[in-house]
């Protein structure tokens, strides 16, 4: 299998960082990059919580998900991943599933890792894991989180 670059989902929860040595280590043996994804739901199609949001307001809460997105992204990066060759980050807006499987086609990559929920014993996907399994043209190893977590 040649694996030159990888995939790692993350929603910033102690479950999607299960992953994270996994990623580390395969990087580090296939000397791959690490593509990392954060996906920022798309407010503007909902209606107003407490009356409708200008599209000024829309904007400026999204652009503010954005640099957050990304400051953490780059915290994660220096803080677990230090000793992979690259690392790329991306930020998107959408449904977490459709823009996982967009990446993977924009940027070729060869393999997913991405952690899923556990419970007591039983092993059981989140709806995004599931999705991108299903419908990925590339393997997906999904890593189990421990139950409780």
């Amino acid at each position: 299998m040649n694996v030159k670059k990888i995939l790692w989902p993350t929603d910033f929860s102690k479950i999607s960082e299960i992953a994270l040595p996994h990623v580390k280590s395969m990087t580090q043996k296939y000397d791959a990059e690490i593509h990392i994804i954060y996906v920022i739901e798309d407010i503007a199609h909902h209606d107003g919580w407490y009356g409708a949001f200008e599209e000024k307001r829309v904007q400026e809460l999204m652009e503010h998900a954005n640099k957050t997105a990304t400051k953490r992204l780059g915290q994660i990066c220096e803080k677990y991943l230090e000793g992979c060759p690259l690392y790329i980050k991306h930020v998107a807006i959408g449904d977490p599933a459709k823009e996982i499987l967009k990446l993977i086609e924009k940027e070729k990559v060869d393999l997913v890792v991405m952690a899923s929920h556990g419970e007591k014993g039983i092993f059981r996907f989140g709806s995004v894991a599931e999705k991108v399994l299903k419908n990925s043209p590339i393997p997906v190893t999904i890593i189990p989180s421990e139950p409780d977590q």
